[in-house]
């Protein structure tokens, strides 16, 4: 793509989250010329490290927060027929305690919720009993049971990756915008490759700065303009532990202080436990689970289920930082987790992303491109709604396994589920002809071949270990540490490969 200050990008997008992916996508399949850059990997900060719910928040209808609640409930409907390979329905059990609202008052809520936003695909809320075989505390007898849905959040930045560069977008990861100045009425970007140093520049009529936490940075110190909001960095952290869930339902534990933790069934042999709510006043790029926050989630677990966990339980842990819109609240809980679009036109068009979640990314790139139409005569229609994301284009998970047993029966039970949850039609680049295991070349270990990793370095810009175990895959839960030697040893060969 040669764009020169007179032949210019139409857009240029700083941050490879899944705003800036949702943005980039969008605008190239509207006919737009776009490129974007990430300073790491796609998804290596916040979109990696939320609580991989598509949902419409339960607990903003306490903060009055309808007009988000209702757009993503109903974008949870609209996402889960996109990408039925990476996102699937969750039902989730609110146990009922003293301390929690009256058990009308949560029912009138959890009826607003089923009916606030249009609900096809989903079960609706009931009240349930709660015996002790489910290893809740003896007090807890009575609860709720509703729907909202699991995402892969990696997964969901990267099939949105794919997807705008077969519409055309350049996609550079580990590539930083080290300034951004205006030329010709539009954007010079100077960028730098982050593993040579190698200096480049792009042009683009318009910028957008979806750079999550560091947005107003990007702002003040590569575009040189005044930032006209400020981001509240709000930590959530979040622990892996062995599998506490007795079936496939999640629970949502509200604590006597009124904040929520969520227990969910993950990987088949895990429990997700997340997730917090504190000030971070740190670089974003240096963020973990504090003592404090690790014991805070403990301490609300065990005063929900018998059998306590312990630091010992604990199997990993991860954190991420959510670039909230400052609205002054005096706690972060209260924050609202909508999203401000910034447009700054006064000069070359620089459109800023504050805040947002990752089941309305989809709305807020189409509300990013609505903002910059006047700046974009050509554009085309809105398309995202109804058309799938790269690998959704099968019937079921469970339709798509049938096929992977029949067409390559050589595979573990484990492969075929783990293909279609991460890949669906998309695994079927690196199946290809395959008779056997060793037509997919080396075993790395949990089912991972040379197959797969050379199709993640390939095809899904993959280049370190942690890219493959911990964001295209989350096979790091299950690889030996020498294993995982073995993995980093062959991306280091195939590396030296391309430079020789």
């Amino acid at each position: 793509m040669n764009d020169t200050p007179s032949s210019p990008l139409d857009l240029f997008v700083i941050g490879g989250g899944i705003n800036g992916t949702g943005i980039a996508n969008d605008a190239a399949g509207r006919g737009l010329a776009v490129a974007l850059c990430e300073q790491g990997d796609l998804a290596g900060a916040t979109s990696s490290a939320s609580s991989k719910l598509i949902h419409g928040g339960l607990r903003y209808l306490e903060h009055h927060e309808y007009r988000l609640v209702r757009e993503a409930l109903r974008e949870r409907e609209v996402l889960l027929a996109k990408a039925p390979h990476i996102i699937w329905p969750l039902r989730f059990i609110l146990p009922h305690r003293p301390h929690l609202r009256p058990a009308w008052m949560l029912r009138a809520g959890l009826f607003l919720y089923d009916h606030l936003g249009k609900r096809r695909r989903l079960p609706g809320s009931r009240g349930i009993r709660l015996g002790h075989e489910r290893g809740l505390a003896t007090d807890i007898t009575r609860g709720f049971e509703y729907s909202d849905c699991w995402v892969d959040d990696a997964r969901l930045v990267v099939l949105n990756a794919l997807q705008a560069r077969q519409h055309g977008a350049d996609i550079m990861v580990r590539t930083r915008c080290v300034n951004a100045r205006e030329v010709e009425g539009g954007w010079e970007i100077a960028l730098e490759d982050v593993a040579s140093g190698q200096l480049t520049h792009r042009y683009a009529r318009v910028l957008i700065n979806a750079a999550g936490p560091w947005v107003d940075r990007v702002v003040r110190e590569r575009a040189h303009r005044p930032s006209r909001y400020t981001v509240r960095m709000i930590r959530g952290s979040h622990l892996i532990v062995p599998r506490r869930n007795t079936d496939s339902r999640a629970y949502i534990l509200q604590h006597t202080d009124k904040r929520i933790v969520f227990v969910l069934p993950y990987e088949d042999d895990f429990s997700l436990i997340g997730t917090t709510d504190c000030r971070h006043d740190d670089d974003p790029a240096r963020v973990a689970a504090s003592d404090v926050e690790i014991d805070y989630l403990l301490s609300v677990v065990n005063d929900h289920f018998r059998i306590p966990l312990t630091r010992d339980d604990v199997l990993r842990t991860f954190s991420g930082v959510r670039p909230l819109c400052d609205d002054e609240s005096a706690e972060p809980t209260a924050m609202t987790r909508d999203y401000t679009l910034d447009l700054d036109d006064e000069g070359a068009p620089l459109l800023s992303v504050f805040g947002g979640k990752i089941t309305t990314y989809r709305k807020l790139a189409e509300s990013a491109l609505e903002r910059l139409a006047p700046h974009l005569p050509a554009m085309g229609a809105p398309w995202t709604s109804a058309t799938p994301l790269p690998g959704g284009d099968i019937e079921s998970q469970a339709a798509f396994q049938q096929r992977l047993r029949h067409e390559y029966p050589f595979l573990s039970e484990d492969q075929i589920r783990r293909f279609s949850r991460t890949y669906g039609s998309l695994c079927l680049h690196f199946l290809g002809d395959a008779r056997c295991q060793n037509d997919l070349g080396e075993s790395l270990g949990a089912g991972l071949t040379r197959a797969e990793v050379d199709y993640l370095i390939d095809r899904e810009w993959a280049r370190e270990a942690s890219d493959i175990l911990w964001r295209r895959t989350k096979l790091g839960l299950r690889l030996t540490p020498v294993q995982c030697e073995r993995v980093d040893a062959y991306l280091a060969r195939r590396r030296h490969e391309r430079a020789a």
